[in-house]
């Protein structure tokens, strides 16, 4: 699924080049594209620019001293290079930080009622106020008076994701959120999200390591390293190709090449 015809992506980076305080250069020559209802998988290990994508697209990363120097940002066929984050969550982007960022001295009801307000003005919803975050995290119900602090990471994990589903979003941005995780957890989460997907409409943009369980709910997806895009393609496709067995799920053979050639681009790069 790659979008209506004639429908632009609701997010494309075209051969961006990204850079942070004017000289460290964090991506390069990035291309990609996450079509209406799709979830689109970034994985690639740490420092691969996962994460800096993801700012760029939100308007975070000019809090941060980035910039894209080259290249472009749309939004629904707009051009957002280098916007900030305000008028980005004007325009339905919600951004699921990394590290799972609760008000750990609000109680969960509280935390849920940040949701509530985009720029400072508090959404209307067609449902009550939590029904939409009950729905796909019942367990929230019965800690809506704990401190998010003394919640579990799991509980938390569906905490920021139920916060940022009552915010109404129209394109979804996670960072690693299977990050610290038990697996039955994560595959639990992973599901919760594809649902979401499915039956909110919501477009998601998920960066993670964990490449089996991002795969598996995936539509399309990347293989960033060094700051570019090495692989990309169909997910279902994607997880059957032996660089993702060998690097990411630790069932490649001998006879990839892929290693030879990581190794090298390894060597180039600090010798």
């Amino acid at each position: 699924m790659r979008g209506a015809e004639g429908e632009p992506p609701v997010v494309a980076l075209d051969n961006a080049e990204i850079v942070y305080d004017r000289h460290f250069l964090a991506v390069q020559g990035v291309s990609l594209e996450a079509h209406r209802g799709e979830i689109v998988a970034l994985l690639g290990p740490n420092g691969a620019g996962k994460s800096t994508i993801l700012k760029m697209i939100s308007g975070i990363g000019q809090t941060e001293r980035g910039e894209v120097t080259r290249g472009s940002v749309s939004f629904e066929g707009d051009d957002v290079t280098n916007a900030k984050t305000t008028p980005m969550v004007d325009r339905g982007v919600t951004h699921i930080l990394e590290g799972r960022r609760v008000f750990e001295d609000l109680t969960v009801e509280e935390n849920l009622r940040c949701g509530l307000y985009r720029g400072g003005r508090r959404l209307r919803s067609k449902k009550s106020d939590y029904e939409l975050a009950f729905e796909y995290f019942p367990q929230l119900e019965d800690l809506l008076d704990v401190n998010a602090g003394y919640t579990s990471g799991g509980e938390q994990q569906m905490l920021v994701i139920a916060r940022a589903l009552i915010h109404r979003p129209n394109l979804l941005l996670l960072d690693e959120p299977s990050l610290g995780l038990a697996p039955k957890l994560v595959e639990d989460i992973f599901e919760t999200m594809r649902e979401i997907n499915k039956n909110e409409d919501i477009t998601m943009i998920v960066a993670d390591q964990n490449a089996k369980e991002t795969l598996e709910i995936a539509d399309h997806g990347y293989v960033l390293e060094g700051g570019q895009i090495e692989l990309s393609g169909p997910a279902d496709e994607l997880v059957d190709r032996e660089e993702i067995k060998e690097f990411y799920l630790g069932a490649g053979g001998d006879e990839s090449q892929y290693s030879e050639v990581r190794h090298y681009k390894i060597r180039k790069r600090y010798n």
